[in-house]
């Protein structure tokens, strides 16, 4: 088990600055993805209907290989998986580009959703070793990182698109860069998991406080979805502002969330991880139902932005507790968690969608402040490490 007291201050932040880069990665080769569908659907002649069939492919690659994600790391150690799966995720992204047909790019999504679910078990376990030597919470500022690459990936693409560079191109010099972060940062990641014990199972039925870590992150989960797929549409027509301020929620709501991150690991170090989930949820819960019980452009986004600071650092502070879980280790342990939260970024988008067609979009979301308000609930009931 690897020890704050044994390691040099030079080799703690060579190991931290080497899982940054893998955090980054990840979060590049998705964004440059996300930056690319629209170019893609008009090269394949994809209606909506086919598009939204044929984006299926990549969550159902995600869902597949969570079990075998912790079983890997369980087995092997989470270096190894981290860089085999970085690898195979850079190499997949060009994949994306060259694909014909709707059938192509469904296979090479579902193992693009296979390849970025490795590398997101991994490289959290390898955030949860760190740490351990750091001695405190530095999780949140890793998923910062993430956030900061997709803001990157996202200008790097709009970039290339306005240079006539096709999606092909603009993946293959991606990749160049991916394959280049992983010959110089993966040599230098944690060679030994932290928390590992070799009597621990590989596979075990999860105890009560990794079912509540995940109802937790399953709750945030939902609600980022939300944001990510419903904060436009609010705007647009519920709050009606003018056409170029409809994206202005979704913009508050991203950058609070990135901010959030860096900030999140100095106020759960001051206050403890159960307090800011606690605080996290209210503010969740709070942003959601100011800019449903307030429709009015200033009043939503505000709220918008404090939906994102409230789920920015859930999901850091869930996996790092649940990395250090006693029962299981580390990699099985973030994997169990991961399938419940995962649950709710897919079927919560669609869910507001039925209520909204049922009732009315303000309805649909007011009743997702509920669940960001159950984030601070079960924090309490929850013992955290």
């Amino acid at each position: 088990m690897v020890n704050a007291l044994t390691i040099p201050a030079l080799n703690k932040r060579i190991h931290r600055i080497s899982v940054s880069c893998f955090f980054f990665l990840a979060g590049l080769c998705f964004s440059s993805w996300a930056s690319r569908i629209p170019g893609i659907q008009s090269k394949l002649h994809l209606s909506n209907a086919v598009l939204g069939g044929v984006l299926l492919g990549l969550p159902t690659g995600l869902l597949v290989s969570l079990p075998i994600a912790g079983w890997l790391v369980a087995k092997f150690g989470s270096r190894p998986v981290v860089i085999c799966s970085a690898l195979l995720y850079a190499f997949t992204l060009p994949l994306l580009g060259l694909a014909r047909t709707p059938g192509e790019l469904v296979a090479c999504l579902f193992l693009f959703g296979m390849a970025g679910n490795l590398l997101n078990i991994s490289m959290n376990t390898q955030a949860v070793g760190t740490e351990e030597i750091y001695g405190r919470s530095i999780m949140a500022s890793y998923h910062g990182l993430w956030s900061l690459a997709g803001f990157t990936g996202a200008a790097i693409g709009s970039l290339l698109i306005g240079f006539g560079l096709t999606p092909q191109g603009h993946f293959l010099l991606i990749s160049v860069i991916a394959f280049a972060i992983v010959t110089l940062a993966g040599k230098n990641l944690l060679a030994q998991d932290a928390h590992k014990n070799e009597q621990q199972p590989i596979f075990a039925k999860p105890d009560r406080s990794l079912i509540n870590l995940g109802i937790i992150a399953f709750c945030s989960m939902i609600c980022e979805g939300a944001m990510f797929d419903w904060s436009g549409v609010y705007f647009q027509r519920v709050i009606q502002p003018q056409k170029e301020l409809v994206s202005a929620g979704y913009t508050a709501f991203m950058c609070t969330m990135a901010a959030g991150r860096f900030f999140g690991d100095f106020v759960a170090t001051r206050a403890g991880r159960k307090k800011t989930l606690q605080w996290s949820g209210i503010l969740t819960a709070a942003g959601l139902l100011i800019a449903v019980i307030f429709p009015f452009f200033l009043t939503a986004l505000f709220g918008f932005l404090l939906v994102g600071a409230g789920v920015s650092s859930v999901v850091p502070l869930v996996y790092g507790s649940a990395g250090r879980s006693k029962e299981m280790s580390p990699g099985v342990a973030i994997a169990a968690v991961s399938t419940i939260g995962y649950l709710g970024f897919l079927f919560g988008p669609p869910f507001i969608g039925f209520i909204a067609q049922a009732s009315s979009l303000r309805v649909s979301l007011g009743l997702i402040a509920v669940l960001g308000s159950i984030i601070s609930v079960m924090a309490t009931r929850t013992k955290l490490e």
